[in-house]
């Protein structure tokens, strides 16, 4: 019914404009913490399903919601193209927006010199991360992420890598064992050894080929891939320091007993969606002024064509933005939301005011008289044929969690889409986020804000010390 009153728009225009007015006063502080929130394939379209769908989880209509990323002051546009392609994948991209390089596709951690499979291209074009840059500047860095922490997305931070999938030696192919390349389970490791939180999954990769599984010792799915018949986790622990308490937990109980302020590196490695399974959220519990913090299923529930896991990530993600910001200020922390690259996904159909984000169009085709729901992808594995017409919608069970939304395309796997993505910042120097940007000048406007790095012409005696990653 307020919404009936013209003087209800008024008095919301009139607030924002006194907030944007505010923004002249620019927070120019060097950047304590800088925390990076990367949702994997979260294109502008998730976002705004993601943010209808967390109003109507809390019994509203939805568009009126505010996701934690909304209320950031400063936009901007990020373009996302690889190098060598034009829809990119999460590779190449989180070489971009953590090493401030663009890159071929499927590499990681190298420029574009480096061709995807073929490790003698490696050598000498290994590119550092903002990550590294912060070590070296003697900060605390942490990873959280929902994928394997082998994972394109969070390996950029710490690897060098030909081939985003060379996970372990297990997954190599023999010239490049005998290049020399190493796996990405071993840079890990290795690459920055004090690296003080990793959370994910992939602990596979970690352990001797065939070895049983802490948590699963009957499923051979989750037996050691190691060739090399290394135990990186005993690895990790014995590159400590003398009097370094190092902890490695694998399930949710574990991970939240632990007195943090007792630990001085953690690693967590489990599989999501078990009994020691946890999301992002819980993670960002422990480790929450640590980054990047990466929500990856996002992106594997568009590419199986499920919105409905997929959105549910992305709220989940937003929940844990909103828990980083009650424990940081943004007078000294830098926080950034944004994603690697959106997806063929999109919703429409001239859907009333609080229609249900997984729910039907208004409207049947005016083509086969079949309804529609207004979530849909432009190709995957939705695409169904009955008799030799589409099928029909209403005869399924399309609010279920598993529910593949109908694609215009069969593929087996839903594709990225090529679009630009948002970029939300909020904190010292937030206002360098502006405009459209290539999305390797994201880490260049963090290191800046951070004084880490190379641009540190701005920054005066003792103007760091904080957590980065």
């Amino acid at each position: 019914e307020r919404e009936k009153d013209p003087e209800y728009w008024r008095r919301q225009a009139q607030a924002a404009l006194r907030d944007a007015l505010r923004l002249q006063r620019l927070n120019t502080n060097v950047a304590k913490n800088l925390i990076l929130f990367l949702g994997d394939g979260m294109g502008v379209s998730t976002v705004t399903a993601a943010r209808i769908l967390k109003g109507q989880l809390q019994h509203g209509q939805g568009e009126e919601s505010q996701l934690e990323m909304d209320k950031f002051p400063y936009v901007a546009l990020s373009k996302t193209y690889n190098t060598n392609a034009q829809v990119p994948d999460s590779a190449g991209t989180a070489t971009a927006y953590l090493c401030g390089v663009k890159a071929n596709e499927g590499t990681v951690g190298v420029s574009a010199g480096v061709t995807r499979d073929q490790c003698n291209t490696t050598r000498g074009r290994e590119v550092t991360s903002i990550l590294r840059w912060a070590k070296d500047d003697g900060e605390s860095v942490g990873i959280v992420t929902t994928t394997r922490v082998t994972h394109a997305t969070p390996s950029a931070a710490y690897a060098h890598s030909a081939n985003r999938d060379w996970h372990s030696d297990g997954e190599m192919p023999a010239d490049a064992l005998q290049g020399g390349c190493r796996d990405i389970a071993r840079q890990l490791v290795e690459n920055i050894p004090d690296i003080e939180v990793i959370l994910g999954g992939g602990r596979k990769y970690m352990f001797p080929k065939n070895a049983s599984d802490v948590e699963y010792p009957g499923e051979d799915k989750h037996r050691g891939t190691r060739l090399d018949r290394r135990d990186l986790v005993r690895a990790w622990r014995d590159s400590k320091a003398p009097g370094k308490v190092a902890r490695y937990v694998w399930h949710r109980r574990e991970l939240l007993a632990l007195n943090v302020s007792q630990v001085d590196f953690l690693l967590g490695e489990w599989r999501r969606g078990r009994a020691g399974g946890t999301g992002v959220g819980a993670r960002g519990r422990v480790a929450t002024s640590l980054s990047p913090v990466s929500g990856g299923r996002i992106d594997h529930g568009h590419h199986e064509g499920k919105a409905k896991q997929a959105l549910h990530e992305a709220v989940e993600l937003d929940r844990a933005i909103g828990l980083a910001g009650r424990l940081t200020s943004p007078r000294d922390t830098l926080t950034l939301v944004t994603a690697d690259h959106s997806h063929v996904f999109t919703f429409g159909g001239y859907t009333p005011r609080g229609n249900p984000i997984f729910g039907l169009a208004p409207m049947q085709s005016d083509v086969d008289r079949k309804p529609f729901t207004a979530i849909l992808y432009g190709n995957g594995p939705g695409y169904k044929m009955v008799a030799g017409e589409r099928e029909n919608v209403s005869t399924v069970d399309f609010a279920h969690a598993n529910y593949q939304a109908q694609a215009a395309v069969p593929l087996r796997q839903e594709t990225h889409g090529g679009e630009d993505v948002a970029v939300f910042a909020k904190g010292p120097m937030a206002h360098l986020l502006h405009g459209v940007r290539e999305q390797n000048y994201i880490p260049h406007a963090m290191a800046y804000a951070a004084c880490i790095g190379a641009n540190r012409e701005h920054c005066g005696a003792g103007a760091r010390g904080g957590a980065v990653a």
